[in-house]
């Protein structure tokens, strides 16, 4: 049996979404498209779910939800939705347009769930997962510090993340980067895009360069998805080019940050506009994969599980066009254990109050 393939359209732009999804629609007229919005008030969440296809719109409906976040979207009408649309033999094909602003990835997993053998989507597959960027926007969107909500796109009431959190996790997950503007252009936005999207992803340029058969003509598997977003497995994109002040640095070490020194001085690292991403590990919790996600003048700091089989290490991956490589360089040094204070082992930390708790949370026994 052929399973109907799902392409998952995301942006941080309402223009260029529309305008990618209008455009696949008009090349694909047996393609269905759903566009979903979440709109979040006192009274409530519910979301606008618009199908439609090149020949205009299908439905039209407000559906109300007991919370209004992306994951319960998901759950309540896309699975439902996308199912049914699947049984209507107009469509070969469906694109699924996320809300502006709303990430990838967890809707991708929700999905690829609802997609195994006797579930409510086994008779669909994943397309490639699809991302839209202007570059004429993109390098302040990326390590500017406007806010979702000051643009009118935050997803609820209490929505403050960034534009470039959004964008970062957006790009970093995306089988497809299709890009408005030229690269000559804007030399700088479009080298730092090759940065910071995912190293096996495939850039296009220009919005219509590609079509549904081309976007439908690969599978996209979950689990590359979550490694290219995983700190795990965080790396500088290879090849990408050195020119235009873009640069890339790979910071590495097998010794902790100190837990006190990262305290104090962590905006020495986490405060310049750049994208930053990795892992790194404390003495005073030594079990502890501890990550680190920056991007849009925010920062964040949590516990991501034990390490297993893993040797704990530190390494963060920072891409900016300024000038702050040499500053970043310096502090990462400094906040790293010396050699000498590695050789006094961990037993200091683990006797004493926790300072990193308000982020890591509470350790455990081990």
């Amino acid at each position: 049996m052929t399973r109907t393939p799902v392409v998952v359209l995301s942006s941080v732009d309402p223009v260029e979404r529309d305008a990618t999804l209008l455009g696949l629609l008009i090349d694909s007229p047996r393609t269905v498209a759903v566009r979903h919005d979440i709109h979040d008030d006192e009274d409530g969440g519910a979301i606008r779910r618009v199908v439609a296809s090149a020949d205009g719109v299908v439905e039209d409906e407000i559906v109300p939800l007991e919370h209004a976040c992306l994951s319960c979207a998901v759950r309540e009408d896309a699975v439902p939705t996308l199912r049914r649309l699947a049984d209507d033999p107009r469509w070969d094909a469906v694109v699924l347009a996320l809300p502006v602003g709303a990430e990838s990835l967890p809707v991708v997993r929700a999905l690829g769930w609802a997609m195994r053998a006797g579930e409510p989507l086994a008779g669909l597959r994943l397309g490639d997962t699809v991302t839209t960027v202007d570059l004429a926007g993109f390098h302040d969107d990326l390590l500017g510090d406007d806010l979702l909500d000051e643009r009118g796109l935050a997803l609820t009431a209490d929505d403050r993340r960034a534009v470039g959190e959004a964008l970062a996790a957006q790009v970093g997950h995306a089988d497809v980067v299709l890009v408005t503007g030229a690269r000559d252009d804007h030399p700088v936005a479009s080298d730092l895009l090759d940065h910071v999207r995912a190293g096996d992803a495939r850039r296009v340029d220009g919005r219509h360069a590609v079509t549904v058969a081309d976007l439908v003509a690969h599978e996209h598997h979950p689990a590359t998805g979550e490694r290219r977003l995983d700190p795990a497995h965080v790396a500088p994109v290879a090849g990408a080019p050195t020119r235009n002040g873009v640069w890339t640095l790979d910071l590495r070490s097998r010794h902790p940050f100190h837990p006190e020194r990262l305290l104090h001085d962590v905006r020495r690292l986490g405060s310049p506009p750049v994208r930053s991403r990795g892992r790194f590990h404390v003495p005073s919790r030594p079990d502890t994969l501890c990550v680190w996600d920056g991007a849009g003048g925010q920062l964040s700091i949590g516990a991501a599980g034990p390490w297993g089989r893993r040797t704990p290490d530190t390494r963060l991956v920072v891409t900016g066009t300024g000038d702050e490589a040499p500053a970043l360089r310096e502090a990462f040094a400094e906040l790293v254990l010396s050699d000498a204070e590695v050789r006094r082992g961990y037993a200091p930390w683990l006797g004493r109050p926790d300072v990193l708790a308000p982020w890591l949370g509470d350790r455990t026994s081990a």
